[in-house]
């Protein structure tokens, strides 16, 4: 039986590697579909509403189909599901602006929110504070403010979740700021405006995951994008300096695992990748997984 609603959690919980499945844009967001991916072999599923649309009916009707297609292999109700949402981290104000897209987005049952270029500790102060519900004190008056998360949109994701309307506000909490929380809240320190403030950054509280952004990172920096993979002497170094604030903080560091590297990754401490059959499982094996998949 699961021990937790969020098995992503449960993992890293145990200093375990997850694994997430989905891109950037263009998910099946179908009834049918939720079906099929709760037998998913990935520990999350991403699904990027950055640059694909922002699809709440869809969002529901998949939600529904994972629950009915569950429970899991591994006794889950539902494989973990995070969202990247639209609304990037560039202020404080831009966040709070778009509040509603947190609301909506956690209003169906997702299990995280994954913020793009989060390039302002104010915005990722502000970013944890939208996705709490008031009552969760855990770090309030300790580099956060009150939660803004409004009541009367607990009872859809509860009934996802498997649990009462007021235990779903208890648990719908940042982890591993609250050791009880379900939510993953992550982080793409994806351009050069984000490297600069990454330390303060990552101090702020309710972070579980942080990426470097490879990607936009090289094209911040003008770097064709066929060297941001770490090859090029600036990326490698953005990326090392976003590791080592995670690790600082606590943070769990998401790096895509390389079928040459994964030992000397795993044992560097990255423990949030993308899944890939071959090299997932020998990295599985490595960290003497036992939660079936």
């Amino acid at each position: 039986m699961a021990n937790r609603v969020n098995r992503a959690i449960e993992l890293l919980q145990a200093d375990q590697p997850v694994f997430y499945y989905g891109g950037h844009s263009g998910f099946d967001l179908s009834h049918e579909n939720g079906v099929e991916q709760a037998a998913t072999k990935a520990d999350y599923i991403n699904i990027g509403m950055e640059h694909g649309a922002f699809d709440m009916p869809g969002l529901d009707k998949f939600m529904a189909g994972l629950l009915a297609g569950g429970p899991t292999r591994s006794g889950h109700r539902t494989p973990t599901v995070i969202v990247e949402v639209p609304v990037i981290g560039e202020s404080e104000e831009v966040i709070r602006y778009n509040t509603w897209q947190f609301r909506q987005i956690l209003g169906r049952g997702v299990h995280g929110i994954l913020l793009c270029h989060a390039e302002s500790p104010a915005a990722v102060k502000a970013f944890v504070e939208v996705c709490r519900f008031p009552r969760n004190l855990i770090g309030v008056g300790h580099g956060l403010d009150v939660g803004t998360r409004g009541v009367g949109g607990q009872a859809g994701p509860a009934e996802i979740w498997g649990i009462d309307s007021d235990e779903y506000v208890d648990k719908a909490d940042p982890w591993p700021l609250n050791p009880d929380g379900e939510l993953m809240l992550g982080l793409k320190i994806e351009n050069i405006r984000a490297l600069n403030q990454v330390e303060a950054t990552l101090k702020i509280p309710g972070i579980a995951f942080a990426e470097w952004g490879p990607g936009d990172m090289a094209m911040s920096m003008g770097v064709d994008r066929s060297e941001g993979e770490g090859r090029h002497p600036r990326l490698k170094e953005a990326r090392e300096r976003v590791f080592a604030a995670c690790k600082e903080n606590g943070v769990a560091f998401l790096d895509g695992f390389q079928k040459e590297t994964f030992a000397e990754q795993y044992a560097e401490g990255v423990r949030v990748s993308g899944y890939n059959e071959e090299v997932t499982e020998q990295v599985r094996a490595l960290a003497g997984r036992t939660m079936p998949v």
